[in-house]
């Protein structure tokens, strides 16, 4: 568990970056492209920093409380999520393709949710056994 921030400027610039990323995150939710998982595990990171509270009420949320859990136990991402953003991803792509200019921007955004879910595709789905675990017969 990460430490909060010592000065007070510094508490009010993480949580300023915790509800930030927070309110990114809920709106996440209903717009296809934007990762709601990234943004809610910065709001848990920058919230572990700046606001005890906001801390504990994302790690007993019922929605981003196993989306946290799962993060700090293995870095995982259940295949439910990375379907959800794959397909979400996928949606915004073909709506920008039909509906805007074929210009760099639109290539670029492409290119970014194309990275963002390779790397999404790389994390386990499933937490590692622990040491005791794998040495058992």
């Amino acid at each position: 568990m990460t430490q909060p921030a010592r000065s007070k400027i510094s508490r009010l610039l993480y949580g300023i970056l915790a509800y930030l990323s927070l309110g990114i995150g809920l709106v996440a939710i209903v717009i296809p492209g934007l990762p709601t998982t990234e943004f809610i595990l910065l709001a848990a990171w920058a919230a572990t920093r700046s606001s005890p509270r906001l801390s504990a009420w994302l790690e007993n949320h019922r929605l981003f409380g196993p989306i946290l859990y799962n993060w700090r136990n293995g870095k995982v991402i259940q295949r439910r999520a990375k379907v959800s953003a794959t397909l979400s991803m996928l949606l915004c792509a073909c709506l920008m393709l039909a509906f805007l200019e074929h210009h760099w921007p639109v290539f670029l955004a492409i290119t970014g949710m194309t990275l963002g879910n390779l790397w999404i595709w790389s994390r386990p789905e499933r937490a590692a056994p622990a040491p005791s675990q794998a040495q058992q017969p």
